[in-house]
């Protein structure tokens, strides 16, 4: 299928312009002109971007659309009226502009001069970033006032944020939507670069406020994206892994944690799994896609240094009353509707207790979140201690969490449609700096939106009626690196067996792990989870139970986890603040101004919680006075008549009502866990059937937790003193695969693979 034209509105209503996919750059003394041309280079604009002043960024667009010929003309009066001056001189070709930037001095043109097509959605491209240029707007005529040497240093910190890594775009499809949200047809919209999935909104907003639209900059997501393609029973499919970063209280490990003040939390990620049929055009393809969440635990909580191997967990009491967790809820519900789904994987029981503080504060934070919500906007919270039953096998793990996937994709569903191969070129091809998301309420209220019943999904693109997701899964751990990935997987392994179902490739919604296919999925989701830990841990991620999924858990992939630490070590410890701050300069947190304390001085924290004045650090890094707004995020929009929050028919499942006296806390408990809305010892006993052997519950898992009559969480006496021989015996194996590396060190490797 060929990349299709979309076509670009103008805000006026008027003459329509084309959609600009290559760019010619030239300049003279005093200002660049940029041509910029549709694919069939028969449609030509123009732009100028003045280089004399050099603290204000002058652009200018030509109103007209020229043809070829024209062109050509234009570009020769250009040339002769600067004759006397050096003429006009061709300075690179492009593929969009990325945006704007100014530190001291001039302003800089960031350029895609090179670009990799990495996959086609719908007959939609999608490129990856191959190669960029930072062309300053100055002219040789004029002299700066700025340190030469201050103007040096901030441009190479900025510069280390690179982004052919990672960075991702389309001209024609909406790539920071789901496909769920790419096929609805929405009125009113918010500004796609408002959205919290792009990059650039920052660089980009000189332009596009100069311009009023957005037709020479190209809106970047940052994540994953990989496409492959599977042949099921000898019929082709496509698959595409996306994963969408958030630029809200974006940033590493340590130096961003928990949740800000808005709703934002540290390492907001969504994952989209799509499933396209490979057929000829004009036929009918069938379209499915799920979506799933993952973020930092919605707490105010840091950890006291880097440098430390295990550093403590300080949670913050600022929040009694939980508002900004409840505002992250909020905001998820609009993006996604309900049921929001949370599955929690960090530790209950250690012997000093960590991440089991988090664990006891975040359900506390869940019961009373739900006291202010409907029942049927009830948060759906399970919590289950992956790292202590990974310690049995990671066979045991996927059953797990595959029971636990199924349970949820019965609350959730997932988006399936067919539509004809020609219309999916057709789809959203407006343009693209008109908004996304239906949300008809102002950012100071962002907790009386509603969701909406999708009577605005645009049909016409559809055969027959569609198969609509209705509220996500958001899983964690502490980091959402490690653990979390393996969960993501088994997920979207089980959503792909029901989406292969529904489109007829599969007589059963199931696909068994040890499957070729289920083999080709895991390895799309560990180069996801490779990619999203380099980004926000500093190394690929901890593959331990991928490995022995696969039955690959040998010495030398002992080692390699050891060396991964040892480089997550050093980069949080060495890299990250310099990393830290180039973020912050890219989102436009940071802002340099002369005469003001530059962002390498001590007193310049790159932790939110403890900016100084004198920085001019803006955007949402910062601890703010409370304020509701609204990101246009992925799969739902406004109203609520067509959510669902029911529990699987099998009421088997269900949590029975529990009464607690003056209880906020109607969670059920066992040995593995504990919910609001699922049996745990009925998924595990259902696992344990399953097996070879079943497993000794009880010598694995011990609920350190009870109710006080007032319904608080409190830890059970000595609850982190387990002596169960079986917890403490450590793996065999050949060590001669880790010599070299102090006992200490290879200790806390092994109690620390799971930690993230």
């Amino acid at each position: 299928m060929g990349t299709p034209e979309r076509i670009a509105l103008s805000d006026d209503g008027g003459q329509s312009t084309p959609v600009l996919l290559e760019f010619l750059l030239y300049e003279t003394p005093s200002e660049f002109f940029m041509f910029g041309s549709d694919k069939c280079k028969k449609k030509w604009k123009v732009l100028r971007i003045g280089k004399l002043d050099e603290f204000k960024l002058c652009i200018t667009e030509d109103s007209r659309t020229y043809s070829e010929m024209e062109f050509r003309v234009i570009k020769k009066r250009i040339d002769k009226c600067n004759k006397s001056t050096g003429g006009l001189k061709f300075v690179t070709n492009c593929y969009g502009i990325v945006g704007f930037i100014k530190f001291l001095g001039p302003y800089y043109m960031l350029l895609i001069t090179e670009r990799k097509q990495i996959g086609m959605i719908c007959g939609h491209a999608v490129y990856s970033i191959a190669k960029t240029d930072m062309i300053p707007l100055t002219s040789s005529s004029r002299s700066s006032t700025v340190d030469p040497s201050n103007e040096k240093r901030y441009k190479k910190l900025f510069q280390t944020v690179d982004l052919t890594k990672n960075f991702f775009f389309s001209y024609s499809y909406y790539i920071m939507y789901s496909l769920q949200k790419n096929l609805s047809n929405y009125e009113s919209r918010l500004p796609v670069y408002e959205t919290l999935f792009v990059w650039n909104e920052f660089l980009t907003r000189d332009i596009r406020n100069q311009l009023g639209n957005s037709t020479w900059t190209v809106a970047v997501v940052h994540g994953f994206f990989k496409q492959i393609r599977l042949s099921v029973l000898g019929r082709n499919i496509n698959l595409i892994l996306i994963a969408r970063r958030s630029r809200h209280y974006a940033g590493t490990r340590y130096l961003r944690r928990g949740v800000n003040d808005k709703g934002r939390v540290a390492n907001d990620v969504e994952s989209e799994q799509i499933v396209t049929e490979d057929v000829h055009k004009g036929f009918p393809v069938q379209v499915s896609s799920i979506v799933q969440h993952r973020g930092s635990i919605p707490l105010f909580w840091s950890q006291e240094s880097a440098v430390k191997l295990k550093p403590g967990i300080i949670v913050s009491k600022k929040d009694g009353s939980y508002e900004a967790t409840k505002l992250h809820f909020e905001n998820l519900e609009c993006r996604y509707g309900n049921p929001v789904v949370i599955l929690n994987l960090i530790k209950a029981r250690e012997k000093k207790p960590r991440e089991s503080i988090l664990l006891a504060e975040f359900a506390n934070a869940i019961a009373v979140i739900n006291k202010d919500f409907s029942h049927e906007n009830h948060l759906k919270f399970l919590h289950w201690d992956l790292h202590q039953f990974s310690k049995v096998n990671a066979i045991s793990v996927f059953l797990h969490l595959e029971k636990v996937a199924e349970n949820v994709l019965e609350l959730t569903h997932f988006f399936y449609g067919e539509v004809l191969s020609s219309s999916c070129n057709n789809f959203h091809v407006d343009r693209m700096d008109e908004g996304m998301c239906n949300a008809a309420m102002d950012e100071n209220n962002m907790g009386t939106c509603h969701i909406n019943d999708f009577s605005d999904l645009n049909r016409s693109y559809l055969i027959k009626p569609p198969v609509l997701q209705a509220g996500v899964l958001r899983t964690n751990c502490i980091d959402c690196l490690d653990r979390t990935n393996f969960a993501q997987f088994a997920y979207g392994l089980a959503a792909l067996g029901h989406q292969l179902h529904t489109m007829g490739y599969l007589d059963a919604p199931t696909i068994n792990f040890s499957s070729p296919l289920a083999y080709d999925i895991m390895n799309i989701y560990e180069a996801m989870g490779d990619s999203l830990a380099m980004q926000y841990g500093g190394s690929p991620a901890h593959n331990k139970l991928f490995a022995e999924l696969r039955g690959e858990w040998k010495p030398a992939t002992r080692s390699q986890e050891l060396l991964r630490s040892a480089k997550r070590y050093f980069s949080n410890v060495c890299t990250d603040p310099d990393k830290q701050k180039a973020i912050d300069l890219l989102l436009g947190h940071f802002q340099p101004q002369l005469g003001k304390p530059s962002i390498w001085e001590p007193d310049y924290d790159c932790h939110p919680d403890t900016t100084r004045s004198g920085f001019s650090f803006a955007g949402e890094g910062i601890r703010t006075p409370l304020k509701r707004s609204l990101s246009a995020g992925s799969i739902v929009s406004k109203g609520s008549s067509s959510l669902i929050d029911v529990l699987p028919s099998d009421t088997s499942w269900c949590t029975p009502t529990v009464s607690h006296k003056n209880s906020v806390h109607p969670l059920m408990h066992s040995e593995s866990g504990y919910s609001n809305f699922l049996d745990i010892n009925r998924v595990s006993s259902s696992v344990n059937s399953l097996e070879e052997e079943p497993l000794n519950e009880r010598s694995v898992f011990e609920f350190p937790w009870s109710f006080t009559s007032s319904g608080e969480i409190k830890p059970e006496s000595n609850p982190f003193c387990h002596t169960d021989s079986s917890l403490k015996e450590m793996e065999t194996g050949d060590r001669s695969s880790i010599e070299g590396y102090s006992e200490g060190f290879v200790q806390w490797v092994e109690q620390e693979t799971f930690f993230h």
